[in-house]
């Protein structure tokens, strides 16, 4: 067994190369963004005297959370090309922001995490609606933040609108448990799932009986156990099982193991209608998306959000069985990552803003293809073939990157070479690693993390 003090010493030792090196790589790929971006603004100036500023009918101001994510990004451009003005939120971790730097951002705020100063995380917000006059808020939240989105909304309501479920609805969707429960109450197409507080639960199970494979997942957030699909059962799974942290206070839930392609919805809906729609295959760490049309999906979608009337951003992951059946296998209550794919639709503010029955937008049919470029470089080191080179080089080509855009550079520079790097330095001051480097979300993923 090594000794407690040699292991710490080696685990900080791997932390300071890990942050390092890092730096180093992103520090040698700076000279080629700041030319790309620098190219980029002289010809937005150049052209600036021939452009005409769109200015809507009815402006709104408009207020994000989850600046440090793409997604929050992408609607600030998305509401900024309709005319209307935009403020991001974050924590104070992530006051480095490379998005606040966008053409698209009239500025960023910082409020209390909500999980450490739920109270100070609404009153932040209240303070920000009053003072810049806001009329709708909506959510981008982190998984953690979305129930206490909720709990803002009856204090924010008097003041502005709120895109985002009561407390209720949030905490049924954002368990894997009661959505399954739901959908099939309301005679929906849903795996089996059980709920789980204790180890022994899973050892006593009667799998055979069930006639199906089961994976495990945690109720509470984790972005690294997430990831795990170990099938139960398998034999000598009992010292895996006892090593999962499950209790009373974090519970877990067995889910019916599904086989087939799995597939990722956004869907923003208002008064039980989706308004826009898009939909994606999936995997388990997702950072690619290319719009498919599956109308099973959309039509178990539009049932679901229509039967309880539902106001709100809500994501599915889903997997469709060879036969064509489809199963929701995870719910989140809040925009997702797939909205990217609207990179070039002039709708979406209007889906957003306008609560007219009208049929719902989807990304256009010659839309690229969205992915994150610093995630694509590091897939290089995957690459064992011609065959796997040249189908990278295909989607670099056909599709585009979700941060950079030529007429708004900023944010591609200052995310890749501001914003991680000083997160980066802040870990190397700590000593501290991670798991890996999220340019989608913006954060560095760790062990116990956000």
């Amino acid at each position: 067994m090594m000794n407690p003090i040699l292991f710490i010493v080696q685990k900080k030792a791997i932390a300071l190369f890990q942050n390092l090196g890092t730096l180093t790589l992103l520090l040698l790929a700076f000279p080629f963004n700041l030319l790309l971006v620098c190219t980029s603004l002289i010809l937005n100036f150049l052209r600036t005297p021939l452009g005409k500023k769109v200015v809507a009918k009815n402006p709104k101001n408009i207020l994000i959370t989850g600046g440090k994510m793409t997604k929050a990004l992408q609607l600030a451009r998305s509401f900024h090309a309709a005319g209307h003005r935009v403020f991001l939120v974050e924590t104070p971790k992530y006051w480095l922001s490379g998005h606040r730097f966008s053409q698209a951002v009239a500025n960023l705020y910082t409020v209390p995490a909500p999980e450490k100063d739920p109270d100070g995380y609404c009153q932040g917000l209240l303070a920000i609606v009053k003072g810049e006059k806001i009329d709708l808020f909506i959510p981008v939240s982190s998984p953690v933040a979305s129930y206490y989105d909720s709990l803002a909304k009856p204090i924010l309501a008097p003041d502005c609108e709120v895109l985002h479920f009561d407390p209720d609805i949030t905490k049924m969707l954002d368990n894997k448990f009661t959505l399954c429960t739901q959908a099939s109450e309301l005679g929906l197409t849903a795996p089996k799932v059980f709920f789980i507080t204790n180890p022994q639960q899973i050892l006593d199970f009667d799998f055979t009986a069930q006639g199906s494979k089961y994976i495990l997942k945690s109720l509470r957030y984790d972005s690294v156990t997430r990831l795990d699909l170990t099938q139960l059962p398998f034999e000598g799974m009992e010292e895996y099982v006892k090593k999962l942290p499950i209790s009373e206070e974090r519970p877990w839930v067995m889910q019916e193991f599904i086989t087939g392609q799995e597939y990722c919805t956004h869907s923003t809906v208002r008064n039980g209608k989706i308004r826009l729609h898009c939909c994606s295959k999936s995997s388990p760490f997702q950072v690619n998306y290319e719009e498919v049309d599956k109308p099973e999906i959309y039509q178990w979608v539009e049932e679901f959000v229509g039967k309880l009337n539902l106001t709100g951003q809500i994501s599915f992951d889903f997997i469709q069985t060879e036969e064509g059946t489809v199963y929701p296998v995870e719910c989140n209550p809040r925009t997702h990552s797939a909205i990217t794919m609207f990179h070039d639709h002039p709708g979406v503010a209007n889906a957003y803003l306008d609560a007219r029955d009208e049929p719902a937008i989807k990304p256009l049919p010659n839309s690229k293809p969205t992915y994150w470029l610093y995630h694509e470089l590091w897939r290089l080191n995957e690459i064992s073939s011609l065959s796997d080179l040249q189908a990278w080089i295909d989607k670099i080509v056909k599709g585009t990157d979700a941060i950079f855009r030529v007429d708004d550079p900023l944010p591609f520079l200052m995310v890749h070479h501001w914003q991680i790097p000083l997160l980066l330095l802040d870990n190397l001051r700590k000593l501290k690693g991670w798991v890996r480097i999220d340019f989608n979300i913006g954060k560095l993923v760790e062990l116990g993390g956000d």
